[in-house]
């Protein structure tokens, strides 16, 4: 019943038919189906279509993101702890595919036996990346016009982690199937924890069952909106111009404290161009109609944006290149 009741669990085609339908339009404007290649000039497409993660990655300046290391397929275990004992990464490491979306094999590998079993799942170039201590994890959506100076901080979301709550009674398997966010997750959770299921967790013991801050993973998305203010504006000013050509999207950060977060003290886990989404949109009980108007909003900046970029020689993805990047989306998403 969840998913009926809860918009932000419906397809994603329903959601966004009303912003395909402006897409059209938009294009029809700017003579251009992949106008948004232009939003970003150093990033791949823009960000909407296959981008590379280390890529955007190595435009961000070391001291704000965590040591990340990239693989190509068939690379050995050996390879891998080889590289990561050079940088000194430990366990717990994040490992997730170089190009994906949505939380696809995106998992926190705890030994040297996950970090195997791992390795040999993937079927595309992957990275490790540092696991970040601090409590807060959010996605930060920045744009800025290129003719201007200053740019604006509109979205904030505050993820919370899947996480359930012993009573001193229940077996993590009834627990699991009496959280509605942790239930839709079962096929996943009961794999995961098939030792614990029978277990009881004390009463106000805390379990996170997912430790990925992604919204299909089951995590719970909430609208930290009124964090925003002038000085958030002037701080990701500031982070935006250390990285070259970019104009749009999100950053998914760890930050120890919202006062941290005004002074810029982050780690950028992730930066996702054009076809990032102004996530606070999904907080429980978040009007289906705002969302869709929120989603208009920022595709109108998105246009404007690209126009002005491509005005000044940056030139919109062509319709033959456009659908060669299409059909490469298309055959990754069939490995999944």
């Amino acid at each position: 019943m969840i998913k009926l009741r809860s918009w932000e669990y419906w397809p994603f085609g329903v959601i966004y038919a009303p912003v395909f339908i402006y897409w059209c339009w938009l294009s029809l404007k700017a003579r251009s189906l992949f106008f948004f290649s232009a939003s970003n000039p150093s990033i791949e497409n823009g960000g909407m279509l296959g981008e590379s993660k280390i890529k955007i990655l190595n435009l961000i300046p070391e001291q704000i993101k965590p040591t990340t290391l990239y693989f190509p397929t068939n690379v050995s275990l050996g390879e891998v702890m080889r590289e990561m004992s050079t940088c000194k990464l430990d366990f717990p490491v994040i490992a997730k595919p170089d190009i994906g979306e949505r939380g696809w094999l995106v998992k926190k590998i705890s030994s040297e036996k996950e970090l195997s079993e791992y390795v040999n799942k993937v079927p595309v170039g992957f990275l490790i990346q540092e696991f970040l201590k601090d409590p807060l994890e959010m996605g930060v959506f920045y744009y800025r016009y290129p003719n201007e100076d200053q740019g604006k901080v509109t979205s904030i979301v505050i993820k919370e982690m899947l996480t359930i709550e012993g009573d001193g009674k229940s077996t993590l398997n009834e627990l699991i199937l009496g959280n509605d966010r942790a239930k839709l997750q079962w096929e996943t959770l009961r794999l995961k924890y098939s030792n614990e299921l029978d277990c009881v967790l004390g009463p106000g013991v805390k379990k996170e069952l997912v430790s990925i801050g992604n919204h299909c993973l089951g995590t719970k998305f909430l609208n930290g909106n009124d964090l925003i203010n002038d000085q958030l504006h002037k701080t990701f000013d500031v982070i935006s111009k250390t990285i070259k050509g970019f104009y749009f999207g999100r950053f998914d950060i760890r930050v120890a404290s919202t006062k941290d977060l005004q002074e810029g003290k982050i780690k950028i886990m992730e930066l996702n161009g054009a076809g990032a989404e102004p996530a606070h949109i999904y907080h429980p009980g978040f009007s289906l109609f705002e969302g869709i108007k929120v989603l208009l909003h920022h595709w109108k900046v998105l246009y404007e944006i690209s126009v002005e970029n491509h005005r000044r020689g940056v030139s919109y993805l062509s319709f033959k290149q456009g659908r060669v990047e299409y059909a490469k989306v298309q055959a990754l998403n069939k490995l999944k």
